[in-house]
């Protein structure tokens, strides 16, 4: 499955354009922006099963920092205080890593 299965490549380019310059990346608009916070909770589920990368259950801090780049090969990683940002905000039972149900939240937020 690709992100462009439920989200349109105009979003994801504008969503991603949004965010190209190092430390501008919010996750809140970022989610509105490609169209993610629309979606159901199954379509949600879905992206999360491409973002988590190793296929763990969770998305880690390394699957974090190349967030962007499942959107987009050639768009950046996040910086260190993003990703950790990125990860505060999701993480809400403090195991280090964001589940499915914890990503859900997020985007709904």
């Amino acid at each position: 499955m690709a992100m462009t299965d439920i989200l349109s490549a105009k979003d994801i380019e504008a969503a991603l354009t949004s965010c190209q310059a190092a430390d501008s990346f919010n996750y809140k608009s970022f989610f509105s922006k490609v169209g993610l916070k629309g979606k159901s909770t199954d379509q949600v589920k879905k992206i999360f099963g491409i973002l988590d990368q190793d296929k763990s259950g969770f998305i880690e801090e390394d699957e974090l920092q190349l967030f962007l780049q499942n959107f987009s090969s050639t768009a950046r990683a996040l910086t260190a205080a993003e990703t950790k940002a990125f990860m505060a905000a999701g993480d809400t039972d403090g195991d280090g890593k964001i589940g499915v149900d914890e990503f859900q939240a997020l985007v709904k937020a």
